[in-house]
């Protein structure tokens, strides 16, 4: 998976896996954090997203099993 910087004040790198779906976030606070079964529109809405933290705490956290 290729790790990538983004403009966040809670998120530090994000990175996808697209055959296995899995998402990796790395929070200031938390560490990384790995989803399961996360779509690619997701991926991709999550990329565009004007707040990236907020996307991730409202539409991917709450929403796809941490492993």
């Amino acid at each position: 998976m290729k790790r990538r910087s983004v403009a966040s004040s809670v998120i530090r790198t994000v990175a996808y896996d697209v055959e296995k779906r899995i998402l990796e976030v790395e929070t200031l606070k938390h560490g990384t954090l790995t989803y399961n079964n996360v779509p690619l529109t997701t991926w991709h809405f999550f990329m565009a997203a004007p707040s990236k933290g907020l996307f991730f705490y409202e539409q991917i956290k709450q929403h796809y099993p941490q492993h």
